[in-house]
């Protein structure tokens, strides 16, 4: 039997940026400390999609930022399933002390998988933590959630991911941050955006969504 091949991979997807592009957007990137804290997210959880790197996002953007400085430091945090509460406690200690010059702000994900979410304390906990990621220095980061996460036990997933999406570009706005935005990004509708767990992007999601963030901060050097 003939195995299958993917009709898009890596080499030909048109959402992705190859190294050697992704490192020209970033040819002229100040940042030498690298830091993300958070989640699964953060630490860019997914399992491998065929004909992409099996690489996450945080791993894609570190080797780019080495290929402009190979001096670079790098630090993740992140732990799976942590939400924004646990990880201002246990997290923003070890980032404090890195010093980190680029740093990647949790999306909330896990605050919001619960049988009624406080809003009041998800928007009040994103805050605490946008203003100590401020108060590092650092470039701040974060992404909006894809419609593709979805919880099924949960049916108003869609809006409450819609809601901390909000709320994460208001936040962003008001502290300096940028936001790889993948709520309306078409790569929500493809057959192997997930893994197997239905939750994390694969590989090739991963990909993708290092494009953005990439393409993002790429946009800041140029308004600077």
């Amino acid at each position: 039997m003939t195995a299958l091949v993917p009709s898009i991979v890596e080499a030909t997807d048109p959402y992705c940026l190859s190294p050697t592009d992704a490192a020209a957007l970033l040819f002229d990137a100040p940042w030498r400390r690298f830091a993300a804290l958070g989640d699964s997210l953060s630490l860019g959880v997914g399992d491998p999609a065929p004909g992409y790197l099996n690489l996450g996002w945080p791993e894609r953007l570190r080797r780019i930022l080495h290929t402009v400085h190979p001096d670079l430091a790098y630090l993740n945090t992140g732990r799976v399933g942590a939400t924004t509460r646990q990880a201002l406690a246990e997290q923003t200690p070890e980032i404090l002390a890195f010093q980190p010059d680029l740093l990647i702000v949790p999306s909330g994900a896990n605050d919001i998988v619960r049988r009624h979410p406080d809003w009041d304390e998800i928007e009040g906990t994103l805050r605490r933590m946008w203003e100590f990621a401020a108060g590092t220095g650092a470039q701040l980061a974060a992404f909006a959630l894809g419609r593709a996460y979805v919880v099924p036990v949960f049916p108003d997933f869609p809006d409450r991911v819609r809601r901390l999406n909000a709320i994460t570009r208001e936040l962003a706005a008001e502290y300096g941050g940028v936001v790889a935005d993948c709520e309306c990004h078409p790569f929500n509708d493809r057959p192997d955006l997930l893994s197997a767990d239905g939750i994390h992007f694969s590989t090739a999601g991963q990909a993708v969504i290092a494009g953005l963030l990439v393409r993002q901060l790429a946009f800041v050097l140029g308004s600077a």
